[in-house]
């Protein structure tokens, strides 16, 4: 693959990961296995309220293809293949998911030094079709995405957005929801490994002028232990800390609450994770 601007869903995907990755409200194990013919086998456990659900996964992986099956409790099944370099600088991703046999999807994914392109078709009668495309380099980029409905004969929905990375920066502003949302943020890492990160986000809907503002932030403690935290302008603080057990095996505890009602029982969550 060409080392291009990357896709339009990438923009602002670092400061969105440092804002809500990991932090979870409910209690989740999960354990994954590998063997040496290239199949990880992942199994997962979560307990949300009174509700207990749980799912396997097995992945497998041959020369430029990987096949991802996963059965839930629910009876449902998804079944996901990538195939890259079909075409040179491409991906390829068919999905299915049964017995909802209108949840076919298709997707294509081109990428140049200077753009990347990205077309997905619901595999149905009546099919949606997404177009997203971004040019630039590495450093700088724009771009934009749309949706549109084949039944309808209209947009479902438009989406513009630019991107500027530095070695220890990057900022994003996004123009969502039809041009009725703006979103605009800044992560600045701490460190050369990129493990100790602040970031800000704002974001403003102009159909209902509500904005939203949030600061947070992670630490690496030490090698093995990073804790993360955020807040935002409507008093909700959230909080996590995720230490490595063991070598690739992580321990997750969350919580959140609101600052501005404090006799709300506040979430906790707990997760782990093993992996050999």
């Amino acid at each position: 693959m060409s080392k291009g601007p990357g896709l339009f869903a990438d923009i602002g995907k670092k400061a969105k990961d440092l804002l809500t990755r990991d932090y979870i409200s409910d209690q989740k194990f999960t354990v994954s296995t590998y063997s040496e013919a290239g199949v990880a086998i992942t199994s997962t456990a979560v307990k949300k309220g009174g509700l207990s659900t749980g799912d396997v996964g097995v992945l497998y992986k041959y020369k430029n293809s990987v096949i991802d099956v996963k059965a839930d409790t629910g009876s449902n099944i998804s079944a996901t293949l990538t195939v890259t370099d079909i075409i040179p600088s491409t991906k390829t991703i068919a999905s299915f998911k049964f017995p909802d046999y209108n949840s076919g999807k298709l997707e294509v994914q081109y990428f140049h030094d200077h753009a990347a392109l990205t077309t997905s078709v619901a595999l149905n009668q009546s099919p949606a079709v997404d177009l997203s495309v971004t040019m630039g380099t590495p450093s700088i980029a724009f771009g934009a995405e749309a949706g549109y409905d084949t039944t309808s004969g209209s947009f479902t929905k438009y989406t513009a957005g630019i991107s500027v990375a530095k070695p220890d920066s990057c900022a994003s502003i996004l123009l969502g929801d039809k041009g009725d949302t703006i979103r605009a943020s800044y992560v600045h890492h701490l460190d050369s490994l990129k493990k100790s990160a602040v970031v800000g986000e704002i974001s403003r809907r102009f159909s209902t002028n509500d904005n939203t503002f949030t600061v947070g932030g992670s630490y690496a403690v030490d090698h093995l232990t990073t804790v993360k935290a955020k807040l935002n302008n409507h008093g909700n603080l959230g909080a996590l800390l995720q230490h490595e057990i063991v070598p690739k095996s992580l321990l997750t505890i969350s919580g959140e609450f609101d600052t501005k009602a404090l006799d709300k029982t506040p979430k906790f969550g707990l997760a782990l994770a093993l992996k050999p």
